[in-house]
């Protein structure tokens, strides 16, 4: 009996629920824009959506529905039969290529640090430049003060010259310690390494759509921080390629 509760332990750790993995049900808009998202150019006749949507349980009608519903919202711009991304969600392709493809460099001990200078800010206003910071893969270490490894090829968008300053900084305390106390790896890891064993369980194509589309969003808030300052066994990169065999897939299919 205690050998086969240990195996029923052994197994509920190594499985997470759905919840836990943030699996989202999905919607014609939802597929839609996940393969527009991970298209270059982010574009694509009506005929071949609708033709990619199909085996993800999305009939026709609705993808067309669907696609008008996206052009009216502003997500989609439709140029004779073709619908491609709007400008703004080119900016969240933009940081979904990111997530996938990190740009790095080697780190050489040094940090990025984002002060916030600017005052008199709305609540709304603060929420998104908080939300922006976040999405640059930089961490709060208190309020108005941003920093993170300076291991990370990007540019600030020029804009944020208008509400903080940028520096580069060597901190006191140990790197691998502040890199803790910054952001959730250990956690981070575990839900990675149980999405991991996720997407090798499920098949059929709409399960193995909706966990993929959980391991991208998990990739957006990947730290990205040099190897020294990672948990043992980080699975961002077991992550990426995953996915891009998955990508390989679809493409095949």
């Amino acid at each position: 009996m205690l050998q086969y509760a240990i195996q029923y332990v052994t197994m509920r750790t190594n499985q997470a629920e759905p919840d836990q993995l943030e699996l989202r049900p999905l919607s014609a808009r939802s597929v839609v824009l996940s393969l527009l998202l991970g298209a270059h150019p982010p574009e694509l006749p009506v005929k071949e959506l609708v033709r990619r949507v199909e085996p993800f349980g999305v009939g026709g009608s609705t993808a067309r529905a669907a696609l008008s519903r996206m052009v009216a919202a502003g997500d989609l711009r439709r140029t004779d039969t073709v619908h491609r991304l709007s400008d703004r969600l080119l900016e969240r392709q933009r940081r979904q290529d990111d997530a996938v493809h990190p740009r790095t460099r080697a780190w050489d001990g040094d940090w990025e640090m984002f002060v916030i200078t600017a005052t008199g800010r709305g609540p709304a206003e603060r929420a998104d430049l908080r939300a922006r910071l976040a999405a640059l893969r930089l961490a709060e270490l208190r309020e108005g003060v941003w920093l993170r490894p300076a291991n990370v090829s990007r540019p600030l968008p020029d804009d944020l010259a208008q509400v903080g300053e940028r520096y580069t900084a060597r901190p006191d305390r140990p790197a691998a310690e502040l890199a803790v106390t910054l952001w959730p790896l250990d956690a981070w890891a575990a839900k990675g390494r149980a999405l991991l064993a996720h997407t090798a369980r499920v098949d059929g194509p709409a399960d193995r759509f909706t966990a993929f589309a959980a391991v991208v969003r998990h990739l957006l808030a990947d730290p990205v921080l040099p190897a020294e300052l990672l948990p043992a066994d980080w699975p961002g990169t077991a992550l990426r390629t995953a996915y891009a065999g998955y990508r390989r897939e679809l493409g095949t299919r």
